[in-house]
């Protein structure tokens, strides 16, 4: 599996118990969508490796995991911090004018005020903002993702269609 096929499904963050059990962290909007996997892919040396499940188990918003021969502590913590990645095709449906991140870099923004803007070339995720990042007149613009700011994407044209704030483009232009 290539890593271009998948997308990061979360990371495993700590240990847990002394019989090779791990807590996963999801970067996913609906934990219950993935109860019954049976197997993920790990990076190891530049490769996705498969990873067969015993069993995945909701646990306060993360899940605790038990995979096929890992038996001891020891195993399990030489998973930890482990970027495990699905397929692609693992994907929920999303609704109509949803889109998931992964399908709107390289997109063009085209704001509702402004007109076309720019290219995203990342998008950042964190407990505080997502953020889109934009470089617009060879600056770098970060753009808060919101319900507010960005209005849908236009999967067939490949833009972003948003409503930015008054001056957020105005603060990356100062020198």
């Amino acid at each position: 599996m290539l890593k271009e096929e998948c997308f990061e499904f979360g990371k495993i963050t700590k240990t847990h118990g002394l019989n090779g059990e791990v807590l996963i962290f999801a970067d996913v909007d609906d934990l219950t969508q993935y109860e019954g996997l049976d197997a993920v892919f790990i990076e190891r040396r530049g490769n996705l490796v498969p990873y067969f499940l015993e069993y995945l188990s909701m646990h306060n918003n993360r899940f605790i995991a038990k995979f096929e021969d890992i038996e001891t502590l020891e195993d399990a913590e030489a998973l930890k911090d482990a970027q495990l990645y699905l397929p692609l095709a693992a994907l929920p449906e999303l609704e109509e004018g949803k889109f998931y991140y992964h399908d709107v870099v390289d997109f063009t923004i085209v704001d509702n005020n402004l007109g076309e803007l720019g290219q995203i070339k990342k998008i950042y995720t964190n407990s505080a903002q997502d953020l889109i990042e934009m470089h617009y007149k060879g600056k770098e613009v970060l753009i808060p993702i919101s319900d507010d700011i960005v209005i849908k994407a236009d999967m067939e044209k490949k833009q972003l269609i948003t409503n930015l704030p008054d001056g957020l483009i105005d603060i990356y232009m100062e020198e």
